[in-house]
């Protein structure tokens, strides 16, 4: 019950008159908690400490209005009887702070209005404005650094739910103090007016009601105005400072006093810059010399104070110990012919730590993490990843091998964080622009000091192991047929063996070989389906099989059967697919160059336009955010896969019987028509 209680207690202040004791108490109430409310947000370390300030916001200003109008009431039906008829703290105001001279109270008044009005209050406002936007544009990034590190590894589902609120309460914060931020423009304009609406009222109530002279009344009723409007534009000055400090803080890590002193005074040379100017300034004839040499001789000491901490010797690390053994001169043998690994990491030096737990190192867990996901994902277990280093790397450089062969590399910064731009983003960031490895997105690598501003400015930041991490999970997606060797096709079987031993026994190897089975999963597994739906697989080669041995026939009968899952992975749960076509006439010509599999009777000319339009379409649905499909006959869907899947990796390709039934066909892009 406070916080109502607290609002009806206020809004009774506006209609119930308030003697002067009960007024001077307020008044110094609301000074008191101004004072407060500036030293909390001088204090916080981040922005959600000091979650409930809109609320404390708007309390504070109706707290102000209220007063404003209970003290209006008091001085225009008392003001005539002298400068202490609305209490002792506006008399205090009136005649001590501006010596009972209302001119000069009425500048005094104008200066901090001008001060709060135009400069804290319009600064503070689009400050607050523009964090809400970043705030809102920022939050897809940061869901998705949320779901990196849970799918890595790095966090369970409660730290990610944790997070997940965080970051919905922040968007909601920079949100309210968006609004918030009106109330503090409102109260200096009221603030304006009040104190127009207390002299012109004063001055007809003085000289009409109380016969006072036009002297009279301007002593008495224009001093209490001024007076009024300085106690409430003195604890409204030092809400809107704090405003504008909550709106405008960065980093999470220290307090506002924390952050001035090691950012401003961290370094030496800047401080004997500014003590050399200071001290030539001094010695200028005409200038106060004592003033000038005493405080560039105060700067240049703690200049040099600076200087001789940072060189004091630091204590070494004790010298690693070499634990290497030497080589043993021995004869070569076939021990010494090692097989090639299916997957392998290789790590430059400097990466070395990330895979030491002894030193906090936490990549290997995450790869755990990726081949768990895959798994899950994909429909098949990786196998392991081997990770060694590599000294011909360049010290932060690392490569990732397929059967021995480079499938992808890159190069991160450990302890750094990469800032990646998913497309739109165009504020600067202080670090090294870089790419992402993964997708190619342009990035830059950035320290833990510009990571809140870059996440607020829409950017998805993600620490180097992440990366690290989120490369290998790409690639293996990518790389998915070629993981799929017989080894691990082997025990797929084995597997699904304990689950449904009959439909093994009746299809794999009776029916279909255990070679042909491998190649319809890697076949599928290229255009990216995934085979986590075994047993439909299985029962579509046991229908199938009697008919005919061909993988690639099979491939396409088991794609039919899996359609409903093909299309949404592809399009998710939406039962409308916007899809791209052929113009008719292009679509003749190549079912009759495709139609029978003889994909090398396909006119270079035309192969080459094709390609060059699909990616061209590819790219603009990929931008507009709609995924990009190409719907094509049955007969051509394969070699049409084929043919653009080096210049449209992205790009995807469904025959018409692949549609389920229970979807609709939106036609979108026309091939044919983009190409003319």
């Amino acid at each position: 019950m406070g916080a109502p209680v607290l609002v009806m207690v206020v809004l009774s202040m506006m209609v119930l008159p308030l003697p002067a004791w009960m007024l001077d108490a307020f008044f110094t109430l609301n000074i008191a908690l101004a004072l407060s409310v500036m030293m909390v947000a001088a204090y916080m370390k981040r922005a959600l400490d000091f979650a409930v300030f809109p609320t404390v916001l708007l309390l504070t200003t109706l707290l102000r209005l209220s007063l404003n109008v209970a003290s209006t009431r008091v001085v225009l039906m008392e003001g005539h009887t002298g400068t202490d008829a609305a209490g002792h703290v506006i008399e205090a105001f009136g005649n001590v702070l501006i010596g009972g001279n209302f001119a000069v109270g009425l500048i005094v008044f104008s200066i901090l209005v001008v001060i709060n009005f135009v400069v804290i209050t319009k600064g503070s406002e689009r400050i607050a404005e523009v964090g809400a936007r970043f705030t809102l544009d920022a939050m897809p990034g940061k869901q998705m650094a949320i779901d990196a590190d849970l799918n890595a590894g790095l966090i369970d589902e409660k730290e990610a739910k944790k997070r997940r609120a965080e970051v919905g309460e922040e968007a909601d914060f920079f949100g309210s103090m968006d609004g918030a931020s009106k109330f503090v423009r409102g109260d200096a304009v009221a603030g304006i007016l009040i104190l127009f609406i207390n002299i012109i009222g004063g001055f007809a109530i003085g000289m009409l009601q109380h016969g006072l002279s036009a002297g009279e009344a301007a002593n008495s009723y224009i001093t209490l105005a001024v007076g009024d409007a300085l106690v409430a534009q003195v604890p409204g000055l030092l809400i809107s400072v704090a405003a504008a400090m909550v709106v405008s803080r960065v980093g999470k890590d220290e307090d506002l006093g924390v952050q001035i002193a090691s950012q401003m005074f961290a370094s030496p040379r800047i401080l004997g810059v500014t003590a050399a100017v200071i001290a030539l300034l001094g010695v200028v004839p005409g200038m106060p010399h004592v003033v000038f040499l005493g405080f560039a001789l105060l700067i240049g000491g703690i200049a040099a104070w600076l200087t001789y901490e940072a060189r004091k010797p630091k204590p070494e690390p004790a010298p690693a110990t070499d634990a290497a053994a030497a080589p043993a001169d021995t004869e070569a043998s076939w021990n010494d012919l090692m097989p090639v690994d299916l997957l392998g990491l290789e790590l430059g030096y400097r990466l070395i730590p990330m895979v030491d737990k002894n030193r906090s190192g936490d990549l290997l867990a995450r790869i755990k993490g990726v081949r768990k996901k895959f798994a899950q994902d994909v429909g098949f277990l990786p196998p392991p990843v081997h990770v060694r280093d590599n000294l011909e790397l360049r010290p932060s450089a690392y490569r990732i091998t397929l059967r021995g062969v480079v499938v992808g590399e890159g190069e991160i910064m450990p302890g750094q964080f990469l800032a990646i731009n998913p497309g739109g983003t165009k504020t600067p960031l202080i670090g090294t622009p870089t790419t992402d490895p993964a997708f190619g997105l342009p990035a830059h690598w950035i320290d833990d000091r510009q990571r809140e501003n870059a996440q607020m400015a829409g950017y998805t930041v993600v620490d180097s192991e992440t990366v690290l991490a989120t490369h290998l999970s790409h690639l293996m997606q990518v790389q998915a047929a070629k993981l799929l060797s017989r080894t691990e096709t082997q025990e797929l079987v084995e597997h699904v063996a304990k689950l449904a031993p009959k439909l093994i026994d009746e299809v794999v190897p009776k029916l279909v070989p255990i070679g042909v089975f491998q190649k319809v999963l890697q076949l599928l597994l290229e255009e990216g389906v995934h085979i986590r739906d075994i047993r439909t697989i299985i029962e579509s080669l046991a229908e199938h099989a009697p008919l005919t041995t061909d993988p690639a026939e099979l491939a396409r009968r088991v794609r039919t059967a899996l359609s409903p899952a093909i299309v949404q992975q592809i399009y998710g749960p939406t039962k409308e697919l916007e899809v791209i076509a052929i113009e008719p006439g292009l679509e003749r010509l190549l079912t009759q160059a495709l139609g029978g599999g003889a994909q090398s009777a396909l006119d270079p000319g035309v192969a080459d336009m094709l390609t060059r339009s699909a990616a061209q379409v590819a790219n603009q649905q990929e931008e507009q955010g709609v995924p990009a499909c190409l719907l094509v006959p049955d007969a051509i869907r394969s070699a049409m896969a084929r043919l653009l899947r080096r210049a449209a990796p992205r790009l995807q390709v469904l025959a018409h019987s692949e549609i389920p039934d229970t979807h609709l066909i939106r036609i979108g892009p026309i091939l044919g028509e983009v190409a003319s």
